[in-house]
This record gives C-alpha cells, sequence and structure tokens, in this order.
C-alpha cells in the first residue's frame, strides 16, 4: 500500500504562486534539489493538476547542456521514470506529451485512494488545487513543504482555508540558502 502525499513548495507566508502567478522564488540551490531527489526517489506516481503538469512536463525532454548539473539530471531521470496521473478537466488529450501519463478528467477521492493503495511506493500529489479536497477530506498521509524564505502578501495559498488539521512534525532540515524542509503526519 502506498502512501499519499501533499508536496509544496511555499513562502514564509503559505502561498505557492504570488498573485501573478509566478514562483520563481522556489528556484531550488544544488543543496535543496540534491535532498528532494533524495525524497522523491520512492515516488511511485506523480498527481497533479493542469497548471502543475504543464509547469513538470519539462522535466520529460530535459537533455543536460554540455557541462550537465548532476542533480538537475537526476531529477528528470525521476520525472521520466515515474507514473504521472494528470487531473483536468481543461487540458486537451493532445497535451499529454509525457511517457506513462494518463489524463483523468475527474478524479474522484476513490479513485485517488486505489491509486494511492495500489502504488508500490509514495503517491505525490502536487499542487493545492488538486491537492485542497484529498486534504479536506483527511486522504493525506503525509505533507513534504519546502519553506522558502519570501513572504509574498497573497496569492495561492499552500492549503485550503476550509480545512483543519492536526499535524505532527516527524523531520525537518534547514538548508544554508535559508529554505526549510518540514515533513508532518496526521495525528
Amino acid at each position: 500500500m502506498g502512501t499519499l502525499s501533499y508536496f509544496a513548495n511555499m513562502s514564509a507566508d503559505g502561498y505557492t504562486v504570488d498573485t501573478e502567478g509566478k514562483f520563481d522564488w522556489t528556484d531550488p540551490t544544488d543543496e535543496v534539489l540534491a535532498f528532494i531527489n533524495e525524497i522523491e526517489a520512492d515516488v511511485a506516481v506523480y498527481v497533479h493538476g493542469r497548471r502543475m503538469y504543464e509547469t513538470m512536463v519539462y522535466w520529460e525532454t530535459y537533455e543536460p547542456g554540455p557541462d550537465p548539473e548532476p542533480h538537475t539530471s537526476r531529477y528528470a531521470e525521476i520525472w521520466q521514470g515515474v507514473e504521472k496521473v494528470v487531473a483536468s478537466s481543461s487540458l486537451p488529450e493532445e497535451a499529454i506529451t509525457s511517457a506513462r501519463t494518463r489524463l483523468v478528467r475527474d478524479l474522484q477521492l476513490g479513485e485517488l485512494r486505489r491509486i494511492a493503495d495500489c502504488a508500490p511506493g509514495v503517491v505525490s500529489v502536487g499542487g493545492p488545487t488538486v491537492a485542497a479536497e484529498p486534504i479536506r477530506a483527511g486522504l493525506v498521509d503525509e505533507f513534504r513543504f519546502f519553506v522558502y524564505p519570501e513572504v509574498l502578501g497573497g496569492g495561492l495559498s499552500a492549503l485550503p482555508p476550509d480545512a483543519r488539521l492536526s499535524l505532527r512534525l516527524v523531520d525537518t532540515r534547514t538548508f544554508a540558502s535559508g529554505c526549510v524542509y518540514l515533513r508532518y503526519v496526521p495525528r
């Protein structure tokens, strides 16, 4: 049985993107990316909404340049080797350009739980919109947050405003850049 994990990069005030939809402030350092590779190595399935998929599909065709960054190349390998589910009612079928990817028009909570139960590892839900309903329903088994030392003052919240969670901190890591990794599980 797999673990349903919600992964989010967020600002210190809890937003995943700013008011203009930008997230360039989350560009990870080599140290952060090396750690992301460590924790993503156990991912069996990525579940993304439209916007997250459109951002992440970059890794499908990533080609290292003449001086490849080992952590970047490793992340591309992880992405390419994992099953992907895109939950979107509006993404055209032809926009699915990555291998090992299926489009689900209306991802129900039962289907998401089935995906997690059948996965040989972690099912990583990325994107606060697609994660909102599973969070509200108490289906998320763990929360992996990378908190960046930025205050945005608004944008898209990492957590749904009407969710009430009681969490237990089980892992932390602080990086030289000021980014902090926090891993929580429900109490």
